[in-house]
């Protein structure tokens, strides 16, 4: 049934209507509170059949599931997380059904973590003396030393080598290949897929080396996994996230220009091409804006950066006399491992793309993942209010699209922030970044981006309907927020970024800035000015974000409060002249100096004192020195803290390193295992505790990670060998630092809690992180 006041309106005699009418409509107004009612509970009641099934049901009904169902081990991980457990509740009769097999614990894992896995019966991989009625013809005591294929993959999950036994327990990492012994590898890291990223050339003219990363870095490319089709299939190396390797790829291609050659189909893998593949290939590269076909890439090693021949030569078989050898065309070479793109001397490309994927722990910086809350966020019009600002005027930058329902395209940023810089005050602006293209210029000077009083602006790497939904002001057209599409967008502007609020020094409705899904390479400074707020999300900045600071009260922009939300960034240099910053889910990173860290948060890169903070989930690989330190929670600091006032303020549940200067604190560590075993020992206060015996405690809390070089995979992640004390030392019980919102912690807690109800007797299971 639908509630439609017209519809009750039309019920009621038309007496009553009639004289309803004549008083100004009252009735008509009461049905509509009538109607409203009626649909909040006729949508209740429909959420209730919902929630009868697994499918459909909220959220929050995942575990009242569960434990119709006798599920055990499932942890909650709060709502701020990605990952739900509702296919492993709803897997949890076919897990019975097959209960102790390799697949099963397979999918257990998948649907439990949600990260890729594979199970390994290490039983099967031992040397020992074969019984003749049972013969294993796979397992060979001594491997083939001409399948390199085979020994790149030893003591990997895709290992296929017989090993001799090891009687050490899996389930503390130690042992593997035992008769008892199951291992359940998991990756970690995601695989990004990004379509048609612009290559950056090594030097300028382009000579025919590119790096596929647009900062111009080694960084590996990863498999886009391929689905499994069949619930019995264990998954192979496609079918995980895992790094690209050179020898699969370079037999693979080879393969296929011999068969071409001798006019034979050739075997697809990891290069489908054809318009029915079931997978698309695991990368693609444009020159000029025309696809190179897979047989025309080489795979090589290019270390020395060197550049391919024009062609290959085959020896086809002939049924009489000698081989015939037939060249194939060579268009470019890629080395997957390096992240590395040559072309051959003789092709001079104009511009050079790649479709590749990239791995990541998270949904963190600059990236083509979906960003629609984060989108939503920047038009609210108050961090407590749930109503969104509407957009009066927007435009769209790309150097692919032409024209998107009859809207304004730009080919440069410059001339989408020339053409807001022209709007009146109080403009809700709206600059959509199209495609993945660097942008080689520099918004600064009469390019940069003015912020009137009033105004709004927000630049966005996101794609846009082609279809216009009508409203907004009268002659243009309005689009709701959650209408957009940021997925597979990452845009890249190769140049300085500069803005200025241009408010009148006593308004209190400054402008503002947001800008969501970019990797700026250059400076991003906020000048001297008035401006009331900038937001950067998903973003990732390599050379920070600098306010500059002013002698002249009326340009200091004593307003302005800068958030940081899910971003990588160099140094954050703000005077203490603001109203504040708010660091959330992010990675502040200094450069060191002399093998020293800088300071990551502060008012100039002299450790000046910065403006009152707010850090929550963050991982700071450098000094902070604010002037109030309102709340830091969940947060890494490398480097020594200091703040000025330390009756304000409080720190939880952080990592806080000797030598800081820090409001009260809850929790932290290394003082909290200071304090136990201080406790331990019947001794009063941690200063007895002998001096040896704290720093060795101090030594083993130190955070440690699987790398600090951004371009590598695992930037910021913490490493297997981190204390448990940080890796599960936030409040719920996650890690600390910029990866809390992934709850890895809980994910794996819930796999070994249920591994005990489905493993057959005898059986160990030891989970094996690969990345």
């Amino acid at each position: 049934m639908s509630f439609k006041t017209d519809e009750l309106y039309q019920l009621l005699p038309a007496i009553y209507r009639i004289r309803d009418a004549e008083q100004g409509e009252p009735l008509k107004a009461l049905l509509a509170v009538i109607a409203g009612q009626a649909r909040v509970m006729e949508d209740d009641i429909a959420g209730l059949y919902e929630n009868w099934f697994i499918e459909t049901c909220q959220e929050w009904v995942v575990p009242y599931l569960g434990d119709l169902l006798g599920v055990r081990g499932l942890h909650p991980f709060g709502q701020e997380a990605a990952f739900s457990q509702r296919a492993r509740v709803a897997n949890t009769l076919g897990y019975r059904r097959r209960k102790g097999t390799a697949t099963m614990l397979e999918q257990l894992a998948r649907d439990t973590t949600g990260w890729n896995a594979r199970v390994v019966e290490f039983f099967e991989l031992l040397g020992w003396t074969q019984y003749y009625n049972h013969v294993r013809l796979h397992n060979h005591r001594t491997p083939d030393l001409r399948r390199t294929d085979a020994l790149e993959l030893l003591d990997t999950a895709f290992d296929t080598a017989v090993h001799t036994v090891d009687v050490r327990h899996i389930a503390s990492g130690r042992g593997r290949h035992n008769i008892s012994n199951v291992g359940i590898f998991l990756w970690r890291l995601q695989s990004y897929f990004i379509p048609q990223s612009q290559a950056r050339a090594v030097v300028a003219p382009p000579d025919g080396r590119y790096w596929i990363h647009p900062f111009g870095l080694d960084a590996p490319l990863f498999n886009r996994p391929q689905t499994e089709t069949e619930i019995t299939h264990l998954a192979e190396e496609i079918n995980v996230p895992g790094r690209l390797r050179r020898r699969p790829l370079y037999d693979e291609l080879e393969a296929r220009r011999q068969a071409l050659a001798e006019g034979r189909t050739p075997a697809y893998r990891y290069f489908d091409d054809r318009p029915d593949a079931e997978a698309p290939p695991v990368f693609e590269v444009y020159l000029d804006g025309t696809l190179v076909s897979p047989d025309e890439v080489l795979i090589c090693n290019l270390e020395d950066w060197h550049l391919p021949a024009d062609f290959q030569t085959y020896q086809v078989p002939q049924p009489v006399g000698p081989p015939v050898p037939v060249n194939r065309a060579i268009t470019v070479a890629v080395d997957p491992v390096l992240g590395r793109l040559t072309v051959p001397a003789s092709i001079t490309p104009g511009e050079v793309r790649v479709s590749y994927a990239y791995g990541f722990p998270g949904d963190v910086g600059g990236g083509p993942y979906n960003r629609r809350d984060s989108l939503e966020t920047a038009f609210k019009r108050s961090e407590e209010a749930a109503s969104q600002r509407a957009v009066t005027w927007q435009v769209g930058v790309s150097r692919d699209v032409t024209a998107v329902g009859g809207e304004t395209i730009f080919t440069t940023l410059t001339d989408a922030v020339v053409a807001w810089n022209a709007q009146p005050a109080g403009t809700v602006g709206l600059i959509a970044i199209l495609d993945n293209s660097t942008f080689e210029e520099d918004l600064v000077g009469v390019s940069r981006i003015e912020v009137p009083e009033g105004s709004l602006l927000v630049i966005a790497a996101a794609d846009w309907p082609d279809v216009p939904v009508p409203g907004g002001a009268p002659g243009q057209q309005q689009r709701p927020v959650n209408r957009y599409e940021p997925d597979e967008r990452r845009a890249h502007l190769r140049g300085d970024l500069s803005v200025i609020g241009t408010a009148p020094p006593n308004s209190e409705t400054p402008g503002a800035l947001v800008v969501d899904g970019l990797l700026i390479e250059g400076a991003t400074t906020v000048l001297a000015g008035h401006l009331g707020g900038l937001r950067l999300a998903h973003a990732t900045l390599p050379a920070g974000l600098t306010v500059n600071p002013s002698v002249n009260p009326a340009l200091q922009n004593e307003n302005l409060r800068v958030q940081v939300d899910h971003c990588i960034s160099a140094p954050l240099l703000l005077p203490d002249t603001l109203r504040g910053v708010q660091v959330a889910d992010s990675i502040l990173e200094a450069p060191r100096t002399n093998g020293n860290r800088g300071p990551a948060l502060a008012a100039d890169a002299g450790g000046a004192l910065g403006p009152e903070a707010v850090i929550e989930r963050t991982t700071v690989l450098g000094s902070v020195h604010v002037e109030v330190l309102r709340l830091a929670s969940e947060v890494i600091f490398i480097e020594p803290v200091t703040a000025e006032r330390l009756q304000t303020g409080c720190v939880r549940f952080s990592y806080v390193p000797a030598g800081s200067q820090t409001p009260r604190r809850y929790r932290c560590q290394p003082d909290l295992a200071l304090r136990l075993r201080a406790d331990e020992l019947g001794l009063t206060t941690v200063a007895a505790l002998p001096a040896a015996e704290a720093d060795l405690i101090r030594l083993r809390l130190r955070p440690g990670f699987t790398s600090t070089r951004y371009g590598d995979p695992g930037y910021g992640q913490l490493s297997q060998a981190c204390a448990e004390e940080i890796c599960t030392g936030a409040e719920d019980g996650s890690e600390m630092g910029a990866w809390s919102f992934l709850k890895q912690p809980q994910r794996a807690a819930n796999l070994r809690t249920s591994l005990d109800e489905y493993l057959r007797f005898g059986l160990e299971a030891g989970l094996l992180f690969v990345t």
